[in-house]
């Protein structure tokens, strides 16, 4: 494992245990060269889940893309890394916990909104405004619109 610090390819590992999730094992490491601490998570490898685009083309499956468009969308909001990371967590189990190898990307983007709308509404009206690929000001008033009815 590299460091993520200096780059030296000599790290140690100095604890390991099973994740909070139980699904991947958190592996503390020392890096020989500088002396810097650092996390990894390590996950089993299976076949590579893909998503189905919106113009029916396919791409493997990237946890960071969902991570990027939820922080973007909580920029200066009360909402914490861990709160991010363990929406996205409940998002993957529910989605690709079923035998599915292949998801459409709305499946995924529509649990986004579903989760984000729970914790946070503006963050929610951003993602969406982005990912509804709102026009003008009457569709953004629309879904504003219907928050405000729940």
């Amino acid at each position: 494992m590299k460091c993520p610090f200096c780059y030296a390819m000599d790290t140690k590992v100095i604890d390991s245990r099973p994740a909070d999730d139980n699904s991947s094992i958190r592996r503390r490491r020392q890096c020989e060269t500088c002396g810097k601490r650092f996390t990894t998570y390590e996950k089993l490898e299976t076949m590579p889940l893909m998503v189905i685009k919106k113009d029916e083309s396919r791409e493997t499956y990237d946890r960071s893309k969902i991570e990027a468009g939820i922080i973007h969308s909580c920029h200066k909001r009360p909402v914490s890394t861990q709160q991010i990371k363990a929406m996205i967590d409940e998002i993957e189990n529910e989605i690709f916990n079923k035998e599915e190898k292949e998801v459409p990307s709305s499946v995924i983007g529509e649990q986004v909104m579903r989760r984000l709308q729970e914790l946070d509404e503006v963050a929610y009206v951003r993602f969406a405004s982005v990912y509804r690929e709102f026009k003008d000001v009457n569709t953004f008033m629309e879904e504003i619109g219907k928050l405000l009815k729940k």
